[in-house]
């Protein structure tokens, strides 16, 4: 386990996901000047209550490490920050709000990938297009429905979840899951649904 500076947020990071962050409370001010000034690390959990300004609320317990890869000061000692989620974290136990939020966590290891994802993703991969290009034309924003997967099957597994329209509940369960197959099998139920519904949405707008 580490001690480690927490950022709940009203959304989940995933591993190889980039994360944008305008950081203007004074606690999360001094948890980014003390994450560059150690190792450049912080978690992020999902706020399953609450907001994310002014605390009081409850946080999951499975998280996200962020690498800051990027740090701009801004004026009035705001900061712009991009980091990148990196690995799945379990919070074992939170210490005091003091500054910033922190916890003691743990690493979660993924299990093995086998030859099997590269099936699941086969399937996974036209769905997520399809969702993707029903999205456009109902004028949604979202990334290309011409993306390619890439050739790494870890990181070809978490770029089907990131690239996933998904609600922050859905994207946490996601985020829970440790098997691969199992990720990849709740994020193609969920694409499922979601290429239902705009379906729908496209035939009540014609």
């Amino acid at each position: 386990m580490r001690q480690l500076p927490m950022f709940p947020l009203g959304s989940v990071l995933f591993p190889h996901m980039v994360l944008p962050l305008h950081v203007f409370e004074p606690r999360y001010r001094a948890l980014v000047r003390d994450v560059l000034d150690g190792d450049g690390e912080f978690g992020v959990v999902l706020i399953s209550r609450g907001h994310e300004v002014g605390g009081g609320d409850v946080r999951t317990d499975v998280g996200t490490v962020a690498r800051v890869v990027r740090a701009e000061p801004l004026d009035e000692d705001r900061w712009f920050v991009i980091a990148v989620g990196t690995r799945r974290i379990r919070i074992e136990g939170w210490l005091p709000d003091d500054p910033y939020p922190r916890a003691e966590v743990a690493d979660l290891d993924d299990d093995p990938v086998g030859s099997e994802v590269d099936e699941h993703l086969a399937r996974v991969g036209p769905q997520l297009r399809r969702v993707l290009a029903l999205q456009a034309e109902l004028g949604q924003d979202n990334v290309p429905a011409t993306f390619e997967f890439a050739e790494d099957p870890v990181v070809a597994c978490w770029q089907a979840v990131v690239l996933s329209p998904l609600t922050p509940y859905d994207a946490q369960q996601v985020l829970v899951t440790g098997d691969p197959v199992a990720r990849l099998g709740l994020v193609g139920e969920l694409l499922s649904d979601a290429e239902e519904t705009l379906r729908l949405q496209l035939q009540q707008e014609g």
